[in-house]
C-alpha cells in the first residue's frame, strides 16, 4: 500500500468512525445512561468486533452474499429488527436511581455480535476492503483492520465522553427521558438508507 493510499484508508477510517451511526449513538446513550468506566466494555467490543468483522469481510465472507443472494435480504431484515428492538430499549432505559431494576450497559460481546447485524458496519467494511485492499491480501486486509482498530479509540470514547458529559444535564428524569428517547428516534431514523435504499 503506497503512503497517499494510507492516509486515504485513515481519513475514510476516521471520518466513517466518528460519524453518527448505530455504534456510535448507542455509546453515547450508554455514556448518558451508565458513565465512561461502565460503558468501557461496550467501547472495546464495538473496535475489537469491527476489526474482527473488516477480516473476515477480507479473506472472502462477502463472497456468501454472491452466491447466495437471499442471505443479504435475510440480513437486512435482522438489523432493522434487532435496531428497532435496542431503540425501544434505549427510550425505556430507567434513570440510574430509578427504584427499578437499574439496567446494564452493553457486553464486550453483545457489542463485538451487534456488528454483523449493523448496516453501517456492513458498509464500512465493504467499501474500506473494495477501495483499500482490492487485492484482498492478507497483510492488506490486516492493516484496513488495524487502522480501523486504531480510529476506533478515538470515536468511541468521544461518543461515549460526550453522553457522560451530558449525564450532568440529564439528571432530572423527564431529560433523561427526553434524551433516550431522541436518541431511540435516531436510532431508527439511521436505518432509513437500508429500509429505502
Amino acid at each position: 500500500m503506497t503512503y497517499e493510499l494510507l492516509i486515504a484508508l485513515v481519513a475514510f477510517a476516521f471520518v466513517s468512525s466518528m460519524t453518527p451511526g448505530p455504534n456510535n449513538l448507542m455509546l453515547m446513550a450508554s455514556g448518558a445512561n451508565f458513565g465512561f468506566r461502565r460503558s468501557v466494555p461496550h467501547m472495546l467490543g464495538v473496535g475489537i468486533g469491527f476489526s474482527v468483522m473488516v477480516l473476515l469481510v477480507g479473506v472472502g465472507l462477502v463472497q456468501v452474499f454472491d452466491a447466495y443472494p437471499v442471505s443479504y435480504t435475510i440480513l437486512k431484515t435482522v438489523s432493522v429488527l434487532y435496531l428497532g428492538w435496542l431503540a425501544w430499549k434505549i427510550a425505556n432505559a430507567a434513570p440510574p436511581d430509578a427504584t427499578k431494576a437499574p439496567g446494564h450497559p452493553m457486553t464486550f460481546l453483545q457489542a463485538a455480535l451487534f456488528q454483523w447485524v449493523n448496516p453501517k458496519a456492513w458498509a464500512m467494511a465493504l467499501t474500506s476492503i473494495a477501495a483499500y485492499a482490492p487485492a484482498k491480501t492478507v497483510p492488506a486486509i490486516l492493516l484496513v483492520a488495524l487502522v480501523f482498530a486504531m480510529t476506533s479509540i478515538t470515536s468511541t470514547s468521544s461518543w461515549t465522553l460526550i453522553g457522560q458529559q451530558m449525564r450532568r444535564l440529564l439528571t432530572n428524569p423527564m431529560r433523561l427521558r427526553v434524551f433516550n428517547w431522541t436518541m431511540a428516534i435516531l436510532l431508527v431514523a439511521s436505518l432509513k438508507p437500508v429500509i429505502f435504499p
